[in-house]
């Protein structure tokens, strides 16, 4: 009997514990938020992942490494001898891991390093001789289901957004070494970091025939290069496939590359505040997706997304940086200025003229008018806008990251850039000119693509305006005080132009009560019929700042709005002229002459907010519940049935939105601080937005008769506009929209400061603190003497220097105090 049971133990010993073939065994590799399940014998893979007790993988090819050679896969699913698993502590190495053929040996070992908030996958993989491979997967994981994840969103700040993977085979590839995978409905989210020293990394999103979702990590010496299309070789996204990128040659010898697995609250990480008065949800869903659309790659931004069949980016658009204000990712900017040193090195030629788009083809060129990266002069004509939208957009991200050395490296290509378009001045009247002299040579100049603006045109002036007052402040924050002061001036020179009417020269139409479009050579005008972004620019960039023009736009343009039903503003309010664009858009509306295009969402809801904020927030919420309709994934709207129209996605759909955010809540990075100009409707009040400000968290209170700024250590309070930054303990205050700091306030503890008064004679503010406190008035009237009392009691009079600056030490005697500065009669 004793052998017997001696037998069969020692049976289901060998059993449980030796390698034997066909057998498989599994390991569980875990923490308290990622369980992995590891399969290894014949095969090696992981059968099941779990983040935060949602299963997510469920497979025995759930995750594996692979290469495909001349059609040919070979993977750790099936392998040539059994690998051996070790344990020692908190690390799990699978060694032995061989796959290939006769010919070639791969072999591979797994190490997991598991820790409270990751686990560490390290692959070390050798092979025996040097190799050309159609794909090589350093892993892939096989989800289990399309709908699993929302979307994921990339390094750079980009996102493959699952919802336009509408048919199978649908692949996006992209250059990044990380990945966040997440569901807002769920909350849950799992980011994947891609580790390689010295080697290239890519990422590819497919899903599959049956509808489940393959990601795939791939590792290369060189950057992969997509394998579409032949000789141009830029397509990022394809259809009826899972090959997008060209085949590459894995070298002999060792390599090793991590991956890294862990777990992140959605909610937490990318959540926007507590809203009040509009949808939060739709605002978080419309920033988290369609905003983002427009990030084809890691090095080409734009407005257009990798969905688009040629996949075009506008270089002539001024907003790719102002989304990231509202997206609000660091991922996203840093990303950004990347992307902008590419355009810096490779978009613009010698003479300084900005090639205005870049595509996956050269379909959409001017015949031999492209380089061999894919920028290139449209076949519409010379879009112009490109000149100074991309001096803005480094001016805007510039405002966002406060990086001065970075922007430094743009000093030369910017004024470069301007210089080009300041040349076509020709009659010296402040305003720039076409290429084109007159619509009847049926070219354009501009974003509006087949409407044949010319000669003196109002849409590409107004971009130039807006770009030569954000570049002459960087001109003379870089020193350069002789360029700062003639952009400025030829900003005026330009701004006075603008506004004189037609018959003068200028762009007012005094019959039509709006600004036209274009000046033809001939002096005759046309564009009459209220075009939208040209009026919203006037208006949101400054240069119209007479208070009845502008009640004469707005309120003409709503009437319109009303009388037709509309749910946003289209391109023109009326129809153009029959000779004055491309002909398949007449009759009116259809096209650029009249449809709804969203993406001028943000200079209509500035233009709307400081005149009448209720009316920016209407079409603000119309955007959303379009959202909610049908994700904004369109071009445009047809304004007879207001239903999405082309295939070409824009993320400036959600443009509206990001004017709430700068416009209506007033949120406004700016260099050297933050800057809060809420113009909120009573039904907004109370809204608590978080913000990320250069690696600070902050939290941003908006009611009706005050505003606050908080880092959760100094807060500031105030009922008009202000400036807010913190350094380690200290806080600076910038009254109003002065770009110098007011007050700054040194301590080494919590500080609250309420400001009641601030005038050139009394400056008032309650606080609540409870440590020594060190402050710095600034700009105030030079050798004066100013009474500094606290609740009402004279604590000592103190004189001003020469340049206006008074410092006072002060120990509270109470948490709350009210602080008051009187200059002395």
């Amino acid at each position: 009997m004793f052998l017997k049971v001696f037998y069969i133990t020692l049976i289901y010993c060998l059993f449980i514990f030796l390698p034997t073939a066909g057998i498989a065994k599994t390991a569980t590799i875990s923490n308290a938020k990622i369980i992995l399940l590891l399969n290894y014998g014949n095969g090696a893979s992981i059968a099941s992942l779990i983040v935060n007790g949602q299963k997510v993988i469920s497979s025995a090819d759930g995750i594996f490494t692979s290469v495909k050679i001349d059609g040919i896969s070979y993977s750790s699913l099936h392998l040539k001898g059994i690998p051996v698993l070790t344990k020692t502590g908190n690390i799990i190495k699978l060694t032995g891991i061989r796959y290939g053929d006769k010919n070639l040996t791969i072999e591979e070992n797994w190490i997991f390093i598991i820790t409270g908030k990751s686990i560490k996958w390290t692959l070390e993989r050798s092979c025996s001789k040097p190799v050309n491979v159609e794909e090589a997967a350093l892993p892939f994981f096989n989800f289990d289901n399309i709908n699993i994840w929302e979307g994921a969103y990339q390094g750079y700040g980009g996102l493959a957004w699952f919802y336009l993977f509408n048919e199978k085979l649908c692949t996006y590839g992209v250059h990044t070494t990380s990945s966040d995978f997440w569901n807002s409905k769920n909350g849950n989210g799992l980011n994947i970091t891609v580790s390689a020293p010295g080697k290239n990394v890519a990422m590819k999103y497919s899903r599959t025939n049956e509808n489940k979702l393959a990601y795939t990590v791939s590792i290369s010496d060189k950057e992969l290069l997509p394998k579409l299309d032949s000789g141009t070789n830029r397509r990022r996204f394809v259809r009826g496939r899972t090959d997008v990128w060209a085949p590459y040659t894995i070298p002999a010898g060792i390599s090793t590359q991590s991956i890294t697995l862990s777990y992140f609250d959605f909610k937490q990480k990318y959540g926007r505040g507590d809203f009040k008065g509009v949808d939060g949800a739709k605002v978080n869903a419309v920033l988290n997706t369609i905003a983002r659309i427009g990030v084809i790659d890691s090095l080409h931004f734009g407005g257009n997304s990798w969905h688009t069949p040629y996949g075009p980016i506008c270089l002539h658009e001024q907003y790719i940086a102002q989304l990231g204000l509202a997206i609000n990712d660091s991922k996203y900017l840093k990303g950004d200025q990347t992307c902008l040193d590419y355009y810096r090195d490779h978009a613009i030629k010698p003479d300084g003229r900005v090639y205005p788009r870049w595509a996956y083809t050269n379909e959409d060129a001017m015949p031999g008018q492209y380089n061999k990266y894919g920028f290139y002069e449209a076949q519409w004509g010379i879009l112009m806008d490109s000149n100074p939208d991309l001096v803005t957009n480094i001016a805007e991200l510039y405002d966002m990251t406060g990086d001065k050395n970075w922007v430094r490296s743009h000093q030369l290509s910017c004024e470069k850039a301007l210089n080009w378009i300041l040349k076509r001045d020709s009659n010296g009247n402040g305003l720039v000119e076409m290429m084109n002299d007159n619509h009847t040579e049926k070219k354009s100049s501009d974003w509006i693509d087949i409407i044949w603006a010319s000669y003196e045109n109002a849409f590409v002036n107004a971009k130039l305006y807006h770009a030569l007052v954000k570049w002459a402040i960087i001109e003379r924050q870089l020193n350069n005080a002789a360029k700062a002061n003639y952009y400025t001036a030829f900003a005026a020179k330009l701004k006075a132009s603008f506004n004189k009417p037609t018959k003068d020269g200028g762009f007012w139409d005094e019959e039509k009560g709006c600004y036209d479009y274009w000046r033809d050579k001939d002096q005759t005008m046309h564009g009459r019929n209220m075009v939208t972004p040209v009026n919203f620019m006037a208006i949101a960039y400054g240069i119209c700042d007479n208070a009845a023009r502008r009640k004469i736009i707005l309120d003409n343009i709503e009437a319109q709005m009303e009388k037709e039903h509309l749910f946003f503003w289209p391109l023109c309010m009326s129809g153009y002229e029959p000779d004055e664009g491309l002909g398949y858009q007449f009759p009116f509306p259809r096209y650029e002459n009249g449809d709804l295009f969203l993406s001028w969402g943000s200079v209509g809801v500035a233009a709307y907010a400081s005149y009448n904020p209720a009316l920016a927030i209407k079409y603000v919420k119309n955007v959303l519940e379009q959202y909610s309709k049908d994700g904004l994934a369109f071009q445009r709207y047809g304004r007879i049935k207001q239903d999405g129209l082309g295939d070409d996605i824009l993320s400036g759909n959600s443009l509206a939105i990001v004017g709430l955010y700068q416009a209506v809540y007033g949120i406004n990075p700016l260099y050297n601080r933050f800057y809060l100009d809420p113009h909120i409707t009573p039904d907004l009040a109370g809204t608590v937005l978080n913000y990320n400000f250069r690696g600070k968290h902050l939290t941003i209170n908006l009611d009706s008769s005050s505003y606050s700024v908080s880092d959760n250590i100094f807060k500031i309070t105030a009922n008009t506009s202000f400036g807010f930054n913190t350094t380690k303990n200290q806080l600076s205050y910038f009254n109003g929209n002065s770009p110098n700091a007011s007050l700054q306030a040194t301590s080494a503890g919590h500080l609250t400061i309420s400001i009641k008064n601030w005038d050139a004679d009394k400056i008032e503010w309650q606080q609540n603190a409870s440590k020594p406190i060190t402050y710095v008035l600034h700009q105030l009237k030079a050798n004066a003497v100013y009474e500094f009392t606290v609740n009402g009691n004279l604590v000592k009079s103190i004189q001003s220097n020469l340049k206006g600056k008074l410092v006072i030490n002060h120990n509270p005697i109470l948490v709350d105090e009210m602080i008051t500065v009187k200059r002395k009669d």
